[in-house]
């Protein structure tokens, strides 16, 4: 099959640093080239793939200051796919609804994933006006804001990693560990005062954006010169099996609908558990008593903290293992592609 990746410009794919978009581009278009599939990435230059890359920019917009206006590079791609219609099956957008004014009436099959929030209010309008575009949600929880519009949705596809891009850690070293952002609705406030309440050391490894330096400065920098407590900064793909893998368990205290959460997929491989709130799509990628506990409140997560020390490394494992690899992810996405196209699998194969 040929297919088209589109991913944001934001960052390389995948990303130096931060970017969980960007990264989980990067591992379904791998995962699709290993299938045997011709794959092509549109991304910015400083992008690494197996795939073709059609580049848009020398190097992701968040590593060039010189781009004022972001939206300029993205119709530029949104061209380039168009200018390329002719030379593949199906297109995958993953820039949310930019490109789609431009597809309608192309009689191009294409699906777009949405991968950030839809509970704000000019989501709505918007996507009632593009009732025949389909889309993918990464979880069903995604997708209560928008229960009562008409939303043609294809499938919901739960993230994936590759399977041995994080190795399984049997032991820890007895720390509770917070990975992400420092903002609001991560909640590292809540996670340092459920590790205090503990009496449990806490690492945090995340990153501060300017948007959230005076969240940072008046909640959190307070707290970070409490007993157990260290703050680690953010990190990258390289350090995340280490300080994954030698916590006690992964907590995630957020306090908004997140869609996903990689990080808790991320921690489940290293065979870390974890202890999420009750938001967003936390009760669809954790399984009780299995890889780790979902809570309503920080009482509820020191509770959760004493029994998941007891869990089966192993079994988080194996919970990450039957459910969120990237061979999975990538034969969901192919599947509904070959919905979409109309086609059986023998077809698909003999266009391979």
């Amino acid at each position: 099959m040929r297919i088209a990746q589109v991913a944001p410009l934001a960052e390389a794919v995948p990303p130096k640093l931060y970017g969980g978009t960007e990264r989980v581009v990067s591992y379904l278009t791998e995962e699709l080239v290993a299938l045997g599939h011709e794959v092509t990435l549109f991304a910015s230059g400083d992008s690494i793939t197996s795939a073709r890359l059609e580049p848009v920019l020398p190097q992701a917009i968040r590593l060039d200051p010189s781009i004022r206006d972001t939206t300029a590079p993205h119709m530029l791609m949104i061209q380039k796919v168009l200018d390329q219609t002719a030379d593949f099956d199906i297109v995958h957008f993953h820039i949310d609804h930019l490109h789609l004014p431009a597809m309608r009436g192309r009689g191009l099959p294409f699906v777009s994933t949405f991968h950030g929030r839809l509970d704000l209010p000019e989501i709505e309008p918007l996507l009632a006006a593009f009732p025949e575009a389909p889309f993918i949600s990464i979880s069903y929880s995604q997708r209560r804001p928008l229960q009562h519009v008409g939303v043609n949705w294809a499938e919901t596809i739960l993230h994936g990693l590759p399977k041995d891009l994080l190795p399984f850690s049997p032991s820890h070293e007895g720390y509770v560990a917070f990975l992400g952002r420092i903002s609001p609705e991560k909640g590292p406030d809540a996670a340092i005062r459920i590790a205090q309440a503990a009496g449990m050391p806490i690492r945090i490894a995340a990153k501060v954006d300017r948007a959230d330096q005076a969240y940072f400065e008046e909640v959190v920098r307070p707290l970070l010169s409490l007993p157990g407590v260290e703050f680690i900064g953010e990190i990258n793909e390289g350090q995340k099996a280490e300080f994954l893998g030698n916590a006690m368990c992964l907590l995630t205290p957020i306090a908004w609908p997140e869609p996903f959460g990689l990080v808790m997929i991320e921690a489940m491989a290293c065979g870390t558990p974890v202890i999420a709130f009750n938001r967003g799509s936390a009760p669809e990628v954790i399984e009780e008593d299995v890889s780790g506990y979902v809570v309503e409140d920080e009482i509820g997560a020191l509770f959760a903290l004493r029994k998941a020390a007891e869990l089966d490394r192993a079994g988080v494992r194996r919970a990450f293992e039957a459910r969120f690899t990237a061979r999975r992810m990538a034969e969901d996405h192919l599947a509904l592609y070959r919905r979409l196209l109309g086609q059986d699998r023998a077809t698909i194969l003999r266009a391979v």
